[in-house]
């Protein structure tokens, strides 16, 4: 990690917290609170299950039920990769 060697070292980095602070205060109100990650990479929300009567059943190449299959496979493979980002939160 980069030790800061004077102040002005520290506000002259433009990737510095103070930096950011002072140029962006509505992103940064408080530096003694910063933003949790979890706010910039939220958990991933499982999709709606259809209802029984949203099938039709005359056999459409793309049943609500298909799509629901193919989006709770997507939804699976997000959370796990998530869960590894965030390895604090329970699955």
């Amino acid at each position: 990690m980069h030790q800061v060697n004077s102040q002005t070292e520290m506000f002259s980095d433009p990737f510095s917290p103070f930096r950011v602070a002072q140029t962006f205060p509505a992103i940064m109100p408080c530096m003694d609170s910063p933003l949790p990650i979890t706010d910039l990479d939220p958990r991933p929300q499982p999709p709606e299950k259809p209802l029984p009567q949203d099938c039709c059943d005359s056999g459409c190449q793309m049943c609500v039920n298909d799509v629901y299959a193919a989006e709770l496979e997507g939804y699976r493979l997000a959370l796990a990769l998530w869960l590894k980002r965030h390895p604090e939160a329970s699955p």
